[in-house]
């Protein structure tokens, strides 16, 4: 374990929360107007660890395999929590389209964990990084557009059509990027899936 993984670990934890407030902002006593501003905060909690992990790990030299399927796994579970969240009301996303992060993730990843247990840890592609970057930015956007709902300047049918869009797109994106992992990676893991067990 090092410092680097540490903070991956701590977005792993934030996660539920954001879930949670969301859901049940009312049993916390947190007025609804107050609530996106709430979110804001942990959202950008969790995106500033995700920002420095990686920069601890090639500034201490703490980059590991570990942290190589660590990080894009709390990734991974971090925006799929929002996004999850984000399926309920008031925002209500159509559960298909975060059943499309869902599904791509979970792919990469079972790959990820497969080529690990043969002895390789594959890396983050840049099309993967900017596709971290998009949803990272939607979450704002929307977030932000539920704070101009709270405060009665953005009707409910315009908070939902910006994010139903948004969230459409990044999906799309999400897809590409998907192809494009699997497909510059497609000799070495043919090989890896393909490896006889010693």
């Amino acid at each position: 374990m090092s410092l680097a993984n540490y903070l991956t670990f701590f977005r792993l934890f934030i996660s539920p929360c954001f879930m949670l407030i969301y859901l049940e902002y009312e049993f916390f006593g947190i007025p609804f107007r107050f609530l996106p501003y709430i979110l804001i905060i942990l959202l950008a909690i969790s995106e500033l660890s995700d920002t420095f992990d990686g920069y601890v790990a090639r500034r201490l030299n703490q980059v590991s395999d570990l942290g190589k399927i660590l990080d894009p796994m709390a990734d991974s579970v971090s925006r799929i929590a929002v996004f999850l969240s984000f399926t309920q009301p008031p925002v209500s996303l159509p559960l298909i389209i975060v059943f499309i992060f869902i599904y791509r993730d979970s792919v990469i990843s079972t790959l990820r964990t497969i080529c690990a247990l043969r002895g390789y840890a594959l890396a983050a592609r840049l099309s993967g990084k900017i596709k971290a970057v998009i949803q990272a930015v939607v979450c704002f956007l929307i977030l932000g557009s539920m704070a101009f709902y709270a405060e009665g300047k953005l009707s409910l049918q315009y908070l939902q059509s910006i994010s139903f869009w948004a969230t459409l797109i990044t999906a799309i994106y999400a897809l590409v990027a998907a192809t494009d992992y699997l497909y510059c990676n497609r000799s070495f893991v043919s090989k890896i899936l393909h490896k006889k067990e010693s």
